[in-house]
């Protein structure tokens, strides 16, 4: 604009002189305090399409045409060279703190906004909701102001800088390698751009400039308000009300208008509290998460109000007492996971209903936890875990992995340090959701997070705060920064032995543990089993929420873009598309398929081991089976059962199942009951398995009446041994000993080897299986010898570095064949993958019906959450797409399995006793050798692996391998099955 009462630009350019980008010690210049006043009104929405040109360096001359960019929204997904690029420890430079790579691309965003004339006389602000990393200001080429911290945001006082009535150029210029980067080397794909909200919003010059709740589990509330003035000095006669719920709050004594004047500012602070006390309270916990309306009011001495912030506020204490945490002053389990803000089309840049999705998720999977891994989330997910019912553990912006040792005690950084740690204090004190402060994540231990933490205990004194860095320094220190050992992916075994050592001084709570890369989780049941049993153990957050694939063109290697959607279903990308992961956008620096490390895919479908959470984190159990009846046990801290219903399943090993209601008792928590059988268990039969289905009775806010929270199962009554006696026949084989079957295109063979798990590659035992040969075996010395219609093949498979005696027996009987195994491993073979049989069946073959555990994927070490029944699943959605095509599809516990086309033609197995089964369309060196799923081909018949040992899958990717008691030992393996033709 060109108004000759506004001063035009400067020579120069005073931001690009201070070179911010370059210098530690400038963590912001212009940018307003970061306060909790809440949600206000008169907000002019900046979102949309910008002006957009993309540098090669911030001091790189603005020309040249301009594209538009889409804001808010990452410059990496929106069709510009530079391209995301994912990595986990080193950055994505060479250059060490705190220089970053003069190759540095800047992003300018220009769009012109006309300022609502009415609000002349009034304080107009900028708000950028999140910039990456580095965001200059300018309005109308005149400079407002400079922000570090990719993940809050940064206010600006435009006042002075635009004209009511009249129209102004905003440019926002975003710098995205700086020495704020060396801060924020995450576990996470690098992006660039302004990834939260614009907005312009405008106040009275006499306005709330912070407000600060404390809502006490006793009912008790205060609120205190800092008031500013933009004008100068504080007018006489202002006061503040307030209601909460509509109800008046009563006013504390005397302000105190002027008690801090600072010759750097042109204004003053005035203080002053609201108090009450509400009878009967409502307390908020994450089971019940009881809300008040709170709204506060600033007068002007005529009682005019001059500002207004509306709060939704909830009543609860937090504290640590000995080595609990306290939540109402109940010991509550944390069932925590990890989450970015993410999502597949546009990155860290996610709307309302992306996260109240994550959220209502997380809690139909028993979820109760989130940490803001590693950063600040976006504000709005604060709003919804407090009225969902979520706690969170509240984590800065500050992980310096690739120079941790030297940042956290640099003095330049010091600033940096404090200034993240107090901003987002400030912003989020008032969630009733926080219960612990973060100091950040993975960037060693020093005086810098030292300064943070006291900073943080003089500000806000009610939640403990957590580091990872300083308690990893000894668990039970009392000198460090952390009032929770949150270590990470610590073994269950030194868990339960710090707890048992007599030592332990604070709650043990990882922060990380159980890390969801690939076919993962394994343990997880045997993990909560002993927390829930040993004081001192009191849970912790998995790694992590989601698998961060970005949906990506495969004709040419470039994001899919904002028009992706609809183009993935079921975590599978459509044809033409896949989940990019690190190296797939051309990266020389990175770290591959690590970024996929969730427990959902990227489209948020939940992988198997979700069900496996969901039955470990039931609130309602089945306790035991006694003659009398089932007890039933409330596993919540607050809540009664009034709000679920329930169903009772009997599934018999003979195909029949039953169901009826069931009446819960009405337990509070922690007390069990008995309640009789639903039904009279016939005498004989083989297996009896009884399940409460329980569901929601009536709507929740994050479940509709009647969705599934659990489903507990006992056995009434074990198998019945039968055999299938042999009759005359003839068992046809061919030359090699190997079985001649209408129904099989591949005979079986024996197998030792799965495609690897990520855990397995990056855990070492996929190197160590290879280097046996067990990817290669060679069946030879084969001898065939027969007996009175039964066939004995004796055979040898060698590897590189051992041999496999195996031998089977043929045995005809009615209407098929019964196959009787062994194997023996040699010594050196001390933990294979699997010990089984493998064979490949007819095209046609495309649903699978089976008696045993599911109906979802499971595994040895994974298969609490898939109770034993009859299920029926199409074979095409047995196989789960992990991002890296690896192990899958297993089944675990199967008695027997049919295997039909359309017409029920088809072939049944049955199994000597619960085995682990798996029926893919693919053979395991199809999957070992692909990179994505776009270059798999199915194969027109069924690939069936039976196992009679299979190993566990364990976390060994980043934490701790599976138990050895899910292990695969050497020496004698023995199982037996018998195949039928339908």
């Amino acid at each position: 604009m060109n108004d000759p009462s506004v001063p035009g630009p400067p020579a120069v350019d005073p931001l690009i002189a201070l070179r911010p980008w370059e210098a530690p010690e400038v963590t912001s210049w212009g940018r307003l305090p970061m306060n909790a006043v809440g949600r206000r009104s008169g907000v002019l929405p900046l979102d949309g399409d910008w002006r957009f040109q993309l540098l090669s360096a911030p001091d790189a001359p603005v020309g040249g045409a301009w594209t538009t960019a889409q804001v808010p929204g990452a410059w990496t997904l929106q069709g510009t060279s530079d391209l995301p690029q994912y990595t986990n420890v080193a950055m994505p430079f060479a250059e060490f703190p705190p220089h970053s790579p003069a190759a540095n691309p800047t992003g300018v965003y220009e769009r012109e906004v006309d300022v609502p004339a009415d609000w002349a006389g009034r304080r107009i602000v900028l708000q950028v909701g999140a910039a990456e990393s580095v965001l200059l200001v300018h309005v109308d080429g005149r400079p407002a102001g400079i922000s570090k911290d990719s993940h809050l945001a940064a206010e600006f006082d435009l006042t002075a800088l635009v004209r009511p009535g009249a129209r102004a150029t905003v440019r926002l210029t975003v710098v995205k390698w700086s020495d704020a980067s060396h801060l924020e080397d995450q576990d996470q794909w690098w992006h660039g751009g302004i990834t939260r909200s614009v907005l312009l919003y405008a106040t009275d010059p006499l306005h709330l400039a912070d407000v600060t709740v404390r809502a006490a589990y006793s009912g008790e509330l205060r609120v205190d308000c800092l008031v500013r003035d933009a004008g100068g000095a504080l007018p006489e006669g202002w006061y503040l009300t307030g209601d909460l719920d509509g109800q008046p709050l009563a006013q504390d004594a005397e302000f105190d208008r002027a008690n801090t004047e600072d010759e750097r500012v042109s204004d003053f602070l005035g203080e002053a509290r609201l108090l009450a006390g509400v009878a009967d309270v409502r307390t908020w916990n994450a089971e019940t998460p009881e809300l008040y309306d709170l709204t506060v009011r600033l007068h002007r001495r005529d009682g005019t109000v001059a500002d207004s912030s509306r709060h939704r506020i909830g009543f609860r204490d937090v504290e640590v007492v000995g080595r609990d945490l306290l939540v109402n002053g109940e010991r509550v389990f944390i069932r925590g996971v990890n989450r970015h803000d993410f999502h597949p089309l546009t990155g860290r840049t996610v709307s309302y209903d992306d996260m109240r999705a994550d959220l209502v998720l997380l809690k139909r999977f028993g979820f109760n936890a989130v940490r803001t891994a590693h950063y600040p989330n976006d504000p709005a997910l604060y709003d919804l875990a407090d009225e969902l019912g979520l706690y969170v553990v509240d984590e800065a912006d500050i992980e310096s992995h690739d120079h941790a040792h030297e940042i956290a005690d640099d003095p330049r950084y010091l600033n940096a340090f404090v200034d993240r740690v107090s901003r987002m204090v400030l912003r989020d004190k008032n969630h009733p959701s926080v219960i612990v402060w973060s100091l950040g994540n993975e960037s060693d231990y020093g005086a810098n997070h030292d300064a943070a933490a006291g900073w943080l205990r003089r500000h806000d004194p009610t939640r403990p705060l957590q580091y990872e860095g300083a308690a990893k320094l000894g668990w039970a220190d009392p000198d460090v920064a952390s009032d929770i050992a949150c270590p990470m992916y610590a073994s269950l075994e030194d868990c339960l032995a710090h707890a048992l050592s007599g030592k332990q001084t604070k709650p043990l709570i990882q922060c990380e543990y159980s890390h969801a890369m690939g076919n993962s989780n394994g343990t997880l049941a045997d993990h909560w089993a002993a927390i829930e049993a040993t004081p001192g153990l009191q849970g912790g957050f998995i790694w992590e929420f989601w698998d961060h694939g970005i949906l990506q063109r495969v004709s040419d290697g470039r994001p899919a873009g904002r028009g992706g959607a609809g183009l993935y279903d079921n975590g599978v990308a459509a044809p033409g598309y896949r989940w990019a992961y690190g190296g797939d956008f051309g990266e020389s620096i990175h770290d591959g398929a690590f970024i996929a490390d969730g427990v959902v895919f990227p489209d948020r479908t939940p992988k198997p081991a979700m069900y496996e959470h969901r039955e470990i984190s039931a609130p309602l159990r089945i306790e035991c089976f006694r003659h009398e009846g089932i007890v039933l046990g409330n596993h919540q801290h607050f809540r009664g059962l009034d709000w679920l219903a329930g169903e009772w399943r009997l599934d018999l090993a003979d195909g029949t199942t039953l169901t009826a209601p069931a009446v819960l008792p009405p337990l509070c928590p922690g007390e069990t009951a008995a309640v009789p059988l639903p039904f009279e268990v016939p005498r004989d039969g083989g297996e009896a398995w009884l399940t409460l289905r329980v569901t929601v009775a009536e709507d929740q806010p994050w479940a509709p009446r009647g969705t599934e929270v659990c489903v507990p199962q006992v056995r009434l009554r074990g198998p019945a041994v039968a055999e299938a006696a042999p009759v005359k026949g003839r068992i046809e084989v061919d030359g090699e000993g190997l079985l001649l079957h209408p129904l099989l295109t591949a005979a079986p063979t024996l197998s030792l080897w799965r495609a690897p798990t990520d855990n397995d590659e990056l855990g070492g035992m996929a190197r160590r299986w290879r280097s046996w040969g067990l990817d290669t075996l060679v069946r030879k010395a084969v001898s065939v010898s027969e007996d009175s219609g039964r066939v004995t093949v004796e055979a040898e498979y060698a590897g590189t570095t051992g041999v496999v005696r195996h031998r089977q027996v043929l045995t005809p009987v009615e209407g098929g064949v019964r196959v009787e195994e062994e194997a023996e491993l040699p010594e050196a073979f001390d933990d294979v993958a699997r010990v089984g049989t493998v064979f490949e069946t007819v095209a046609g073959l495309d649903l699978l019906d089976w008696f045993g555990q599911g109906p979802w994927e499971s595994y040895p070490d994974r298969s609490a959450g898939a109770p034993v029944g009859h299920h029926s699943v199409p074979v095409e959605e047995l196989f789960t797409p992990y991002l890296r095509p690896q192990e899958s599809g297993g089944r675990h516990g199967v008695r027997r399995f049919a295997l039909s086309a359309p017409d029920a033609t088809g072939l049944a197995v049955a199994l000597d006793e619960p085995r682990q089964i798996s029926v893919t369309r693919y053979r395991a060196e199809d999957l070992a050798s692909a990179g994505h799923h776009d270059e798999l081909v199915p194969r027109p018949g069924c690939v069936v692996h039976i196992d009679a040992a299979h190993r566990g899958l364990g976390t060994a990717s980043c934490g701790p391998d599976t138990s050895p008691s899910y292990r695969v030992a050497p020496g004698v393996h023995r199982w037996s099955w018998t195949l039928r033709a339908l």
